[in-house]
C-alpha cells in the first residue's frame, strides 16, 4: 500500500484557514494520512491545538539550514553564508517545502497551502499508481504573457545546468501538487552537483524561484524516462482555484463553486482575496455534503 504524507507551510495569520484545511484532511482522507504542518517557532503552541495522531505540528527552522537567520520586524532572513541579498519570506518557504519532501519516508507528498480545503475523498492512489507519482504538465502555457513564469524557467534551467531554451514552456504551477520524494531526492543532489554550493545555498541567493517549475524542469529535461512519468502525466490539477485578490461576496461564490468539476477533490479561495471566512466555510461545508 502507498503511503501518503501531506506538508502544508503556515504561520499564524493562516491558522483559521490552516485549521479548516485540516479538518477537510480529517473528512476525506483515510486515517493512515498524515498531515505535516510547518510553522515558525513563535507560532508552535497555537498550532499545537491541531496536534493530534494524524496531525505533527513541525518547527520550520528543522527544514532550514543553521545559517539561516531571522531578520527583525519584516518578512526576511539572511543567509549567514552569503548575507545579499536577504532570503525573501517566499523564497525561505519553497526551501521549506522541499527540504520536507526531501526528509519524508512516503512514497507520495501532497504539497497544500493553508487556503485550500478538501472537499471530496481521496486517497494516495489518487496521487500514485503503478509506482508513478502523478506529474502535472501543462504543454505550452508559459510565454512572453506570463514573464515571472518564464523567469522561473530560466532560473530552473540554470540550476539544474540544463540548456537555455527558447518559450512556450509547460506549465508545472498548481495549488495542489503530489511530489515523489525519491525525485525530489535527486533534483537537490542535482542543483548541488551543478552550482557547487549546498542546494539552500544556491536557490535562497535567488530572487525568483518556483520549486514547482524546479520539479517540472527536472522530471521533464534531467529525469526523463527513468520516473516512467509518461504513465502518470496530467493536465488537471484536481483542484478548483479562485487567485483573484478580491473578495467573493454570496452570489460570486455560487458561480464559483457551481464551476468545480467532476474530478476536483479540493478548492482552493486564495487568502490574498480576503473572502470573510464565515462566508467560505459555509459555502465548502455545504459543498462538501452535497
Amino acid at each position: 500500500m502507498s503511503r501518503l504524507a501531506i506538508i502544508t507551510p503556515s504561520f499564524g495569520p493562516d491558522f483559521d484557514r490552516c485549521a479548516d484545511l485540516h479538518r477537510s484532511v480529517l473528512a476525506h482522507s483515510p486515517d493512515s494520512i498524515r498531515h505535516h504542518i510547518i510553522v515558525p517557532r513563535a507560532d508552535l503552541a497555537l498550532f499545537g491545538q491541531l496536534s493530534g495522531p494524524r496531525a505533527v505540528i513541525h518547527d520550520e527552522a528543522d527544514f532550514l539550514p543553521r545559517s539561516f537567520r531571522s531578520l527583525p520586524g519584516g518578512n526576511l532572513s539572511v543567509n549567514l553564508r552569503r548575507p545579499f541579498p536577504p532570503l525573501r519570506g517566499w523564497i525561505l518557504q519553497q526551501i521549506i517545502k522541499l527540504a520536507a519532501a526531501a526528509r519524508s519516508d512516503a512514497d507520495v507528498v501532497v504539497l497544500v497551502d493553508s487556503d485550500i480545503q478538501f472537499v471530496r475523498p481521496f486517497s494516495a492512489d489518487t496521487f500514485r499508481r503503478d509506482e508513478v507519482v502523478r506529474f502535472y504538465r501543462k504543454p505550452n502555457e508559459v510565454d512572453e504573457r506570463l514573464p515571472r513564469h518564464v523567469i522561473w524557467h530560466q532560473v530552473a534551467r540554470s540550476l539544474l545546468g540544463v540548456p537555455a531554451a527558447a518559450p512556450p514552456y509547460p506549465d508545472y504551477v498548481s495549488s495542489l501538487l503530489a511530489w515523489d520524494p525519491a525525485v525530489v531526492r535527486r533534483l537537490l543532489a542535482r542543483v548541488e552537483s551543478v552550482t557547487g554550493r549546498r542546494w539552500a545555498d544556491a536557490i535562497g541567493a535567488k530572487l525568483h524561484f518556483s520549486e514547482w517549475t524546479l520539479y517540472g524542469v527536472y522530471v521533464d529535461e534531467v529525469a526523463g524516462a527513468g520516473t516512467n512519468v509518461d504513465s502518470f502525466r496530467v493536465a488537471d490539477t484536481l483542484c478548483h482555484s479562485y487567485w483573484e485578490e478580491t473578495p467573493l461576496d454570496e452570489r460570486a461564490m455560487r458561480t464559483f463553486l457551481g464551476e468545480i468539476q467532476d474530478h476536483d477533490i479540493a478548492v482552493m479561495i486564495s487568502a490574498k482575496s480576503k473572502t470573510p471566512t464565515p462566508l467560505r466555510r459555509r459555502a465548502l461545508a455545504d459543498l462538501s455534503l452535497a
